[in-house]
């Protein structure tokens, strides 16, 4: 039988994008609203109960409304906002990181998608605190890079304009207040006792991103060589279709670089592990529209459904 699909939001780039991603299928009936009340709450009421499974594409505030909407209680909520990701009750939409996580998105009803900025982090840093290779207050630092699309609407169309003011032209480092939306779960999925430091930068290219964190050697509880680190990333992930350890050194092929663009249209994430024996730089080179964002969501729903976890992505 086929599941019954509703994508709240579905105006938007995450909706658009898991919209796109249903093409070809024939296990999911898209259940459409109409375009004039897709803000209606009553509408929406009726199609979010009337689904299996429903997709949030909204702002945080609308995601909390969707959700008060529910009343049946066999519907299953997928949401890609802020709203829910260190709730109580809610599933951490990151299946790679333990059996756990993925055991309580496949029995779950309540999903919560993780941010693209915090996919990479929490990739590269999630295996060192479950392994206790740091401890809970090690003083973590992070920088990333993404394409403009990741911004919304608004900010899409700022880019893409011709008559654009030139400081567009140029990538610019954001959220110097250190108060990034996604601190929180970066924090709180790791257990971190306090947020770390991060950096992100905006620029001009479409989608794709690269989060970088550099960590001294002598932060780690036991010493480890380069390789050894490698190691331990290579047997974490050992076997997970979406994260690929890239080889040791491999960064060579792109003359010591990590374009932030590489992985756009790919629903994977890369990790590198880089540096010499005093200082690494682990590094998760990814899509923040697919692995960052719709690929994760539609992930999310391929394990609910009990199919194959790549249906319908780009790996």
């Amino acid at each position: 039988m086929k599941k019954k699909i509703y994508i709240d939001g579905s105006e938007g780039t995450t909706g658009l994008r898991i919209h796109e991603r249903f093409q070809g299928r024939d296990d999911v009936e898209i259940l459409t609203i109409n375009p004039e009340l897709r803000k209606d709450p009553e509408e929406r009421r009726k199609m979010i109960n009337a689904s299996d499974i429903t997709f949030l594409c909204l702002p945080d505030a609308a995601s909390i409304e969707s959700v008060s909407l529910v009343e049946n209680e066999n519907v299953t909520i997928i949401d890609t906002s802020t709203a829910h990701r260190t709730m109580e009750g809610w599933a951490y939409g990151f299946p790679e990181l333990s059996k756990n996580h993925r055991e309580a998105i496949k029995t779950g009803k309540r999903i919560a998608v993780p941010g693209c900025y915090a996919t990479g982090f929490i990739s590269l840093v999630y295996p060192l605190t479950a392994g206790e290779l740091i401890d809970a207050d090690c003083p973590v630092s992070s920088f990333g890079i993404s394409g403009y699309s990741g911004a919304g609407k608004k900010v899409i169309a700022v880019y893409e304009d011709e008559n654009r003011e030139k400081m567009y032209d140029a990538p610019r480092e954001y959220a110097l207040s250190q108060n990034h939306k996604h601190l929180k779960e970066m924090q709180a999925i790791t257990g971190l006792s306090r947020k770390p430091l991060f950096s992100p930068i905006i620029a001009d290219y479409y989608s794709g991103m690269v989060v970088s964190v550099p960590l001294y050697a002598d932060f780690l509880k036991k010493k480890l060589s380069l390789e050894e680190l490698w190691n331990y990333f290579d047997e974490y992930y050992k076997g997970e279709a979406f994260i690929k350890v890239m080889p040791l050194g491999s960064e060579e092929e792109t003359a010591n670089m990590l374009p932030g663009n590489e992985c756009s249209g790919w629903d994977g994430l890369r990790i590198y592990v880089t540096g010499n024996e005093e200082r690494f730089v682990l590094s998760a080179q990814f899509d923040n529209l697919g692995k960052g964002a719709s690929g994760a969501a539609i992930q999310c729903m391929n394990i609910i459904m009990g199919c194959d976890e790549a249906k319908g992505l780009n790996l």
